[in-house]
């Protein structure tokens, strides 16, 4: 079974940065698209940025040149930094794990952006 655990959320202001972290168990990074995914209330949750095994990213257009995707397949952990962040980024994100049909998500962390 595998388990993930994100962590670096809170409250930040308008234009600050946070670093969020997805701390997986087993060797995911080899065969899983690592994700994160975000979900703000009322609203459908919405995949923010990816990582394939091979180290392409991909990212929402709402996010494109202030969020950053990593891995450090050392210690298990996949990171999203995020700059510039604006109040429509609050939401509750999520840390995903994809391969074929199986997902395994984390518990989640809450982000708030004041204005």
């Amino acid at each position: 079974q595998v388990q993930l655990v994100e962590s670096g959320g809170g409250l930040v202001q308008a234009g600050g940065s946070l670093r969020l972290a997805c701390a997986g168990s087993g060797s995911l990074f080899s065969a899983y698209v690592m994700r994160w995914y975000r979900q703000a209330p009322g609203k459908h949750r919405e995949l923010v940025a990816s990582i394939t095994c091979g180290g392409k990213k991909n990212y929402a257009d709402s996010v494109k040149g202030r969020f950053t995707i990593s891995k450090n397949i050392d210690n298990n952990t996949v990171y999203l930094q995020m700059n510039s962040l604006k109040p429509e980024d609050t939401a509750v994100y999520y840390c995903n794990a994809f391969r074929f049909t199986i997902n395994y998500w984390g518990q989640g962390t809450q982000v708030t952006v004041s204005s």
